[in-house]
């Protein structure tokens, strides 16, 4: 045999084997305590890939549900804002119509869908929470959260919160408690065992294992798998349930207001036949396992030979072709993730266009290497509009969760994306924006583009308008965490706009031991500690800020910073600033007090203690002062030696 077919045919080999080998059904519940679900144990179904791989087990957040009761008062957008997704997505997965302002009834369920992740050996689906007048942990999870979470739990995420002494105001993190899909708890459930989601519930008074089971279209013997014997379970604590029936039976009551929705798929004609019959016998094992070999060595051929007319089909592209990437490349999307994909975006079907990617292709000349922007966006027409089209080789959900919830003049717009079904890779079409990059204009020595001092103040007040924006006016409040001059584009009248959301983050106060982020604009506090705040933005803020004066790049060739520089100038009593700045200022008619209130501004973003950092509604007022002042302006410019930049200094 083949060696490239022997190799895809392992796994599948093993998967065989665990299938047709009894399974023990006496696996109790990860659960440790109150503090939720142990993730170390569990071997995911899903492929293992990239850095978030563990001695072969799978840490890859998943999708997960909670089921949610509506209290007095509640409607969807309420519901949405507590837990942080989609009034959509809610509505889609509870079976109701989607009306963010229609009052629920009191008690009536939802299913809340969740992104459960591993996180210090737990499972937990992280939601950001403002403190409020009143407010303890154990208040805001027995009350906000339903006991969905513990507030023993919720100490464990937040070593840096004194539970005692909660500041008003503060983002707090509570882990919702919840569990990916596995091998386990996938071949206990007795339906459709290839498509479940498991469900954190909240056990009531009034419940027994055999209504949930009812209520959920599971049975008694998975209940008791996941979680243990009904006697052990306490009231008032989370339960799993896997659910492979949408919407589950507890929610067909909702139909009164439910919305259409495609039915999930019938499950295969052989897992009816497996619910029927009871697998006990010797003979109807073998029988069985032998029918799945015959299917699986049929599906490697199938792949097989797939995989070979791809390839050849790519060897036809030429060096410009936008899927030319070399033959030994993996790529995203196979292996039945261009299902799951369309899944996760489906909440914004109905708030973009969804452009063919036969449109696309014609629109960039098939991605020839002539509309190439920068990186991997490219320059398209479609219609007689003109669009930047970003490639994109991973899942692209994250980007369009943020993108979703932002709509402002100064942050690039996103006009709609695409799939390619075929390869799984998705496309981010934005509104173009004619003058390039922030970092073209100050940096490109090949071309004889200047900005006067006037359009650089305006190009650093738009900046901080669009990132107050996206820290005060969204919720959860958003980070950008990669603000840097190629990041900021510049429209036909030297407007800016903040562009490039792949790394932004949802939530503050996170810790993350994956540094990312481009070098000379990295806050300390987040390289040091992986802490993701709006105050590492501010960080990156003033370094454009020290672009915009001085005109250099923010790493020289040298490998040094230019706000470790700038630290040295603006702490010298000896340093003459004025021969710090842009010369192309230096030529020009600029006002002084204009510059320093700038230079101001960016000293205080770079402070290396991220809480004597101004907020941006602060920096945004300051420098609106300044360009008041400087629409007045009409007096001498800088001058070498000035007495007034030296003092500032001092």
């Amino acid at each position: 045999m083949r060696r490239d077919v022997a190799y895809p045919l392992l796994p599948l080999l093993l998967l065989f084997l665990a299938l047709i080998l009894p399974s023990s059904h006496a696996q109790s519940s990860s659960r440790s305590g109150t503090d939720g679900y142990n993730c170390a144990a569990e071997r995911s179904v899903y492929p293992c890939r990239g850095f978030n791989c563990i001695a072969g087990r799978s840490v890859s957040p998943c999708n997960a549900y909670a089921l949610y009761r509506a209290s007095s008062g509640d409607d969807l957008a309420s519901v949405s804002d507590l837990f942080g997704v989609s009034s959509l997505s809610i509505a889609r997965a509870s079976n109701i119509t989607n009306n963010s302002t229609a009052a629920l009834r009191s008690g009536q369920p939802l299913l809340v869908p969740l992104t459960c992740s591993c996180v210090d050996n737990h499972s937990y689906a992280l939601i950001d929470y403002q403190i409020n007048a009143g407010d303890t942990f154990y208040i805001i999870s027995t009350t906000k959260f339903q006991n969905l979470t513990g507030y023993q739990a919720v100490e464990l995420v937040n070593p840096e919160l004194v539970p005692t002494n909660l500041t008003i105001g503060v983002i707090t993190v509570f882990p919702i408690f919840c569990q990916c899909p596995n091998r386990t708890n996938l071949l206990i459930n007795d339906k459709n065992s290839t498509n479940v989601s498991i469900v954190s519930y909240v056990f009531q008074p009034s419940d027994s294992y055999a209504t949930i089971a009812s209520n959920f279209g599971t049975t008694v013997r998975s209940l008791i798998s996941l979680n243990g014997a009904e006697t052990a379970v306490e009231t008032f604590s989370v339960i799993l349930i896997p659910v492979t029936q949408f919407p589950p039976p507890l929610l067909l009551s909702n139909s009164s207001s439910r919305s259409p929705s495609p039915s999930p798929p019938p499950p295969p004609a052989s897992s009816t036949v497996v619910e029927k019959k009871d697998r006990k016998g010797v003979i109807a094992g073998l029988a069985v396992g032998m029918g799945l070999l015959a299917i699986l060595l049929a599906l490697v051929l199938v792949l097989y030979l797939g995989e070979r007319k791809k390839k050849g089909r790519e060897g036809k592209k030429g060096p410009g072709g936008w899927n030319n990437q070399g033959g030994g490349e993996r790529r995203f999307g196979r292996s039945g993730s261009d299902e799951k994909l369309m899944t996760d975006i489906s909440e914004w079907l109905d708030k973009y266009k969804v452009y063919g990617i036969e449109e696309l292709r014609q629109a960039t000349s098939d991605f020839d290497y002539s509309r190439l922007i920068q990186g991997t966006v490219y320059k398209g027409t479609i219609d007689g509009e003109v669009f930047a089209i970003k490639k994109m080789k991973w899942n692209a959900c994250d980007e369009l969760k943020i993108l979703q919830k932002v709509n402002h003049t100064n942050l690039v717009k996103l006009e709609g994306f695409c799939v390619d079904q075929e390869d799984g890779t998705c496309y981010l079409v934005y509104e173009y924006v004619e003058n390039g990059s922030l970092h073209s204009w100050l940096h490109d020595t090949t071309t004889s583009r200047r900005l006067d001092w006037r359009s650089r103040l305006r190009i650093a007040l738009d900046l901080a308008h669009g990132l107050q924006y996206i820290h005060e006016h969204t919720w959860p409040r958003v980070v950008h965490k990669d603000i840097k001059s190629s990041n900021v584009l510049l429209d036909s009248k030297l407007r800016a706009k903040i562009a490039n959301f792949g790394l932004a983050k949802t939530g503050v106060n996170a810790v993350t031991t994956h540094i990312v982020g481009t070098q000379g604009y990295i806050a300390p506090e987040y390289l040091a500690d992986g802490l993701v705040t709006t105050r590492m933005d501010v960080f990156a803020y003033g370094v454009v800020l020290l672009e915009l004066i001085s005109g250099k790049e923010a790493m020289s060739e040298d490998g040094e910073a230019l706000w470790v520089e700038a630290e040295v100038v603006l702490h010298s009593r000896e340093a003459n600033l004025v021969a710090w700045i842009d010369p192309v200022l230096r030529e020009q008619s600029c006002p002084v007090d204009s510059v320093v209130t700038v230079l101001n501004v960016a000293k205080a973003c770079l402070q290396r203690d991220p809480s004597k950092r101004p907020t941006m509604v602060d920096v945004a007022y300051t420098l609106s002062k300044a360009d008041e002042q400087l629409s007045d302006y009409s007096g001498d410019g800088l001058s070498v030696g000035s007495e007034d930049v030296t003092v500032v200094a001092r």
